[in-house]
């Protein structure tokens, strides 16, 4: 009986065959039957949303759960490495602590209050036509103007050239909005 057990032990295995450990008989039953932790999940392609250089990620889910988020060894980009932000995507989705409603604090409230997404979309949209309203000027100096000063818009660094010529073309011609920036220059 111990014979039989202590010829299980790897170590006994490695004096046995003379190997060096790094193979098979360095592996128990538990070792050997080890999976990948995305073993049997299907993976989707994306882009990492913290910035705009756009590193490639492997997206592995399973049975409609978030598996694992990983750097895409074939992203001409990023060649599978991720920045610490892109590192943590999963967590920042996963999280126990994110946030899943929005929250709102009403002027001079000392407390948040959750909302609905459509009412915060509805509150922000009227805040800006407000805005728009009482603060555009047609003219100055009786030449046109079509302006407004009262708002301003800071762009996310992970949009690209295509969201941004559409953000200004919006907020600039739409709203009349001269102030229009983006943090990535900051």
């Amino acid at each position: 009986m111990l014979k039989h057990l202590l010829s299980k032990w790897p170590l006994i295995k490695q004096i046995q065959t003379g190997a060096d450990g790094t193979g098979p008989e360095s592996f128990s039953e538990r070792t050997r039957n080890l999976r990948p932790k995305n073993d049997g999940a299907d993976v989707a392609r994306s882009i990492c949303p913290y910035c705009a250089v756009g590193c490639g990620q492997l997206v592995y889910h399973k049975d409609g759960k978030l598996i694992s988020i990983e750097g895409d060894p074939q992203s001409p980009i990023s060649r599978g490495h991720l920045c610490p932000k892109g590192a943590d995507t999963y967590e920042l989705h996963t999280h126990a602590g994110r946030l899943k409603k929005v929250k709102y604090r009403a002027p001079y409230a000392t407390k948040w209050q959750e909302i609905e997404l459509e009412t915060a979309m509805d509150m922000v949209a009227e805040r800006v036509w407000e805005t728009r309203e009482r603060t555009f000027q047609e003219t100055k100096d009786g030449q046109p103007l079509m302006q407004t000063l009262g708002m301003a818009h800071l762009g996310g660094a992970t949009l690209d050239n295509e969201e941004n010529y559409l953000i200004k073309k919006l907020f600039a011609a739409g709203l009349g909005m001269s102030c229009i920036s983006n943090q990535a220059r900051i």
